[in-house]
């Protein structure tokens, strides 16, 4: 998320007063965790196994427990606590205020576009043109939506993120503040969920059709003319290429990439990154070729057993 005007490492650090190198009027453009970082971006690392992702992403601000070299052409900021300083920066820049009405006043509707009375708008949602949004959907704050888009009764668009720090006392909540874009000519059915990103995008694009009962975890960016059936479940951060089709009952793992073309057959697990093209089946989810030979020796092992006895 970018900030609306452009802010110093000296003004971060005094805000969560925590100790800085380099600068003290180098620029922070926006704040992102590691999955959607660009250029100016602030992010956050709190673990060793992390650091080094951290430091060489496109972030040019991290905030970080421990004190390493900095990299050239980076700032840091040291924090006891990044995770919790990163939830102050974000409540900070980007405080969350209830919808007091049933539609927000700065709500943007297109050209024909029909949304039933008993349907919640929050904060700078906007609704492009010709589309349906059907009775019971709840649009949380900046859900942007594009031209002949249907979206089914009682689906939830932009709920926050499923992202928790777990901590002695138990885990806690990490600040969502992102949002969700929504292609044209996209169709989601009933019941549906759909998280905003912790701190940029959740996104579907252009042609998508989504079956009932589909969840999309938050920062998960689906192509464009994907099919998703029904109890699909999406984690976080996955990234689902054009074309693809996932079948029933489908699980994704968080940070998988899904290969466009790639057709995941009902009731798979998808554990690690699909190439385009191929049809899996199984948990964890493999070629569909190899897997129905390993099913057909599986179905031999009594046979092959009998005749080892012998």
């Amino acid at each position: 998320m970018k900030f609306t005007t452009v802010q110093t490492i000296e003004s971060i650090a005094q805000i969560i007063k925590g100790e800085f190198i380099g600068p003290a009027d180098f620029p922070v453009l926006g704040i992102n965790e590691i999955h959607k970082v660009s250029g100016g971006d602030l992010v956050f690392v709190d673990h060793p196994k992390y650091y080094e992702k951290a430091l060489k992403s496109a972030a040019t601000v991290v905030l970080i427990n421990q004190k390493v070299n900095c990299p050239e052409g980076k700032a840091l900021i040291y924090s006891e606590d990044p995770c919790r300083d990163f939830n102050i920066l974000n409540r900070h820049f980007f405080p969350w205020e209830m919808t007091k009405k049933g539609q927000s006043d700065d709500l943007v509707i297109g050209f024909e576009t029909h949304i039933h009375p008993s349907v919640i708008v929050g904060k700078g949602v906007v609704i492009g043109d010709r589309c349906i949004i059907h009775p019971g959907v709840v649009l949380y704050d900046n859900v942007h939506i594009g031209n002949d888009c249907i979206i089914h009764a009682n689906t939830v668009v932009g709920s926050d993120a499923f992202y928790f720090k777990t901590r002695p006392s138990g885990r806690e909540k990490m600040f969502t503040c992102g949002w969700v874009e929504i292609g044209n000519d996209v169709e989601i059915g009933s019941g549906c969920t759909i998280d905003k990103g912790l701190t940029a995008d959740t996104r579907i694009g252009s042609g998508t059709k989504i079956d009932n009962h589909v969840h999309i975890g938050h920062d998960t960016v689906i192509g464009k003319n994907c099919l998703l059936a029904a109890q699909v479940g999406i984690a976080g951060c996955v990234r689902i290429e054009d074309n693809a089709i996932l079948w029933g009952q489908v699980g994704v793992a968080s940070d998988v990439l899904i290969g466009s073309g790639a057709i995941v057959l009902g009731q798979c697990g998808v554990t690690k990154d699909l190439d385009a093209g191929i049809t899996y089946f199984g948990t964890p989810a493999e070629d569909v070729r190899v897997k129905y030979k390993e099913l057909a020796l599986i179905r031999k092992l009594p046979e092959i057993v009998e005749q080892l006895k012998k």
